[in-house]
């Protein structure tokens, strides 16, 4: 009955586990916290509303480049791993990540609206853009090889054996459509946005009680 009792609570606790881990992801946690905010087009934008809405994307300066795939992107997330042994166990322990957004616009029937994350006020989810991996028998290829070497990281052992590395990289590239949740403001501009030629501007920004949320995923889809 003790041995019944033991497998069953671990059953409970193994099945709580994978829940919680799924309700609680990156990508979960997004889009529910999508789902409080109205979608509207930028004409019906009312200040300190929280506002989400759908559309292009469009840079604001000069954009980033993706390590890897060599893409414009206001946005990006790339790390690289290393699989290790610990006795009769493997894992893969992360030896590199970086994380970078900018100022852009979102672009929906015509209109522009400004996002300017900054640092601990937004919320990002973006979908996987590319995955490279190399092994014994799997050399790195030469963008790979690239990007391991300006990051300082050894793609071989001490015997010149290929590591076991995998790189991936998530971007919000220029063009893309995405969506964004945040609070609508109109704004008068203090300088001239090359490109942009109104004095005023819709944005959307976060507040004490709501971060800006941005997802390339298409199941946000204002």
């Amino acid at each position: 009955m003790a041995e019944i009792t033991i497998i069953i609570i671990f059953f409970i606790i193994t099945v709580a586990t994978i829940i919680a881990s799924t309700y609680f992801n990156s990508k979960n946690t997004v889009l529910r916290k999508l789902k409080t905010y109205t979608p509207k087009s930028s004409t019906q934008f009312k200040t300190n509303q929280p506002t989400k809405i759908s559309g292009t994307v469009l840079q604001v300066s000069k954009p980033f480049i993706a390590p890897y795939t060599k893409r414009p992107c206001i946005a990006y997330v790339f790390e690289v791993k290393q699989r290790v042994s610990n006795g009769k166990h493997t894992r893969w322990r992360t030896l590199i990540k970086k994380e970078d957004i900018q100022d852009f616009f979102i672009e929906a029937k015509g209109e522009q609206i400004m996002v300017k994350p900054t640092k601990n006020n937004y919320l990002l989810y973006m979908e996987q853009d590319h995955k490279v991996q190399s092994g014994v028998f799997n050399k790195p290829d030469q963008n790979f090889e690239g990007v391991l070497k300006a990051l300082g990281v050894e793609n071989k052992n001490w015997f010149g054996i290929n590591k076991s590395l995998k790189y991936t990289e998530r971007i919000i590239e220029i063009g893309e459509t995405i969506t964004v949740g945040g609070i609508s403001k109109l704004k008068s501009l203090s300088e001239p946005i090359e490109g942009y030629n109104y004095s005023k501007i819709s944005t959307l920004e976060s507040s004490e009680t709501h971060k800006l949320i941005i997802t390339d995923s298409p199941k946000a889809r204002a």
